[in-house]
């Protein structure tokens, strides 16, 4: 950072540099985040940039494996107050490669920043927040270890996958809608039963958008189960060739997250209607998921994600659709039907609605010990060979 950006940002809130660096380091939530009651836009910018930092430290290339997890655990025991931010930050932002974002490393440079925000909220909202960053440390730091460009075996590993890095988020959501908002609480159980479904569907959309982006940095998220159907070996396969196996395949995932998204539209359902900020969140999330789906099914043979990226007047629609609706349930069904023609669906009950353990809210129990760990795979929690669509 320049000595006059270092001299500005010293003179903001830290709930304002928040807000000013959300937008250096996604776009996406710079756009949706901004529609939340304040409340609610504070914690959930917090969260976000947590996350953020946590995938930062994953993800960097100069960080070993057994370097990565050792500031996983030292950045979880931060967020449980048993570690200094500023130490942290001092220790890890020299370690951070050039190939990390300069917005990211500010993020990590500026720790201590985020931390004190998160420390002020209220004891709900934070205790989910931690425990939504903790298992997503341990789940991640389990699933990079073994990246590779032959994807993972199974569906079920997608599955898992996407709970780590999203469906516990889709769980921390919820909790923080539910203590904003009475009316929301009382939908608490029917809203933990999709959550994890509206994130997974949100985050395999990602999965397929991305796959040859991922793939150039070594890594694979799909399931080898599903091309091996269609006699494909994934780490034989290369970006812009031709192979309607392929296409087939890759048809039949963009069905499974289909699915998930409309499970994602009743969960937003279920927040009343006079929250329209929290629905214009969620709504404007899953209508560029389902619309980048209706891309890359009509764009077979893409070979980068910018082939298949929403263009801005979809992006500005979808808003403006979204807005007029908001309150309307009927509506908004009609227009996802819309958005979603020509988009394959996998058939009615062979996608489940993957769940998991809410995240514990009223108090810490031995279950969480602050430290990462890699974590085992819940098989009996979540079996997605059984799956179901609404």
């Amino acid at each position: 950072m320049s000595p006059e950006a270092v001299q500005r940002d010293a003179s903001l809130s830290d709930e304002a540099y928040q807000d000013r660096i959300l937008p250096a380091v996604s776009r996406t939530f710079a756009l949706t985040i901004p529609e939340l009651p304040p409340a609610l836009r504070t914690s959930v910018t917090n969260a976000y940039l947590l996350c953020r930092i946590a995938d930062t430290i994953e993800d960097d290339p100069a960080l070993s494996p057994s370097a990565s997890l050792l500031y996983l655990q030292r950045f979880v025991a931060v967020l449980y107050g048993h570690e200094s931010a500023g130490l942290l930050a001092k220790d890890l932002t020299p370690q951070l490669s050039n190939q990390t974002l300069e917005a990211e490393h500010e993020l990590v440079a500026n720790m201590e920043r985020i931390v004190r925000v998160t420390n002020r909220l209220d004891g709900q909202q934070r205790l989910a927040i931690q425990r939504c960053v903790e298992v997503m440390c341990g789940g991640m730091h389990k699933f990079q270890q073994t990246a590779s460009l032959r994807g993972v075996p199974r569906q079920t590993d997608m599955d898992d996958y996407c709970y780590y890095v999203a469906g516990v988020v889709g769980q921390m959501l919820t909790e923080l809608f539910c203590g904003h908002s009475p009316k929301a609480a009382l939908q608490r159980t029917g809203l933990h039963e999709l959550d994890v479904s509206f994130a997974q569907g949100l985050q395999m959309t990602n999965i397929l958008k991305d796959i040859w982006e991922d793939r150039a940095r070594g890594a694979c998220w799909l399931p080898q189960e599903v091309f091996s159907r269609h006699g494909l070996d994934l780490g034989q396969i290369e970006a812009g060739s031709t192979d309607a196996r392929f296409d087939a395949a890759m048809r039949e995932l963009v069905g499974v997250a289909h699915a998930h998204l409309r499970n994602a539209l009743s969960f937003t359902l279920l927040i009343p209607e006079d929250e329209p900020g929290i629905r214009r969140f969620c709504l404007w999330a899953l209508g560029l998921a389902i619309l980048t789906l209706r891309k890359i099914t009509g764009t077979p043979g893409f070979s980068s994600g910018r082939q298949v990226k929403v263009p801005r007047s979809a992006v500005a629609m979808t808003r403006v659709s979204t807005n007029f609706a908001v309150r309307n349930n009927w509506m908004l069904r009609r227009l996802f039907n819309f958005a979603a023609r020509g988009v394959p669906l996998a058939p009615a009950g062979t996608v489940r609605r993957p769940t998991r353990p809410a995240l514990y809210v009223a108090a810490p129990t031995a279950e969480f010990s602050h430290v990462v760990r890699s974590l085992p795979v819940d098989r009996g929690a979540r079996r997605s060979e059984g799956r179901s669509a609404l």
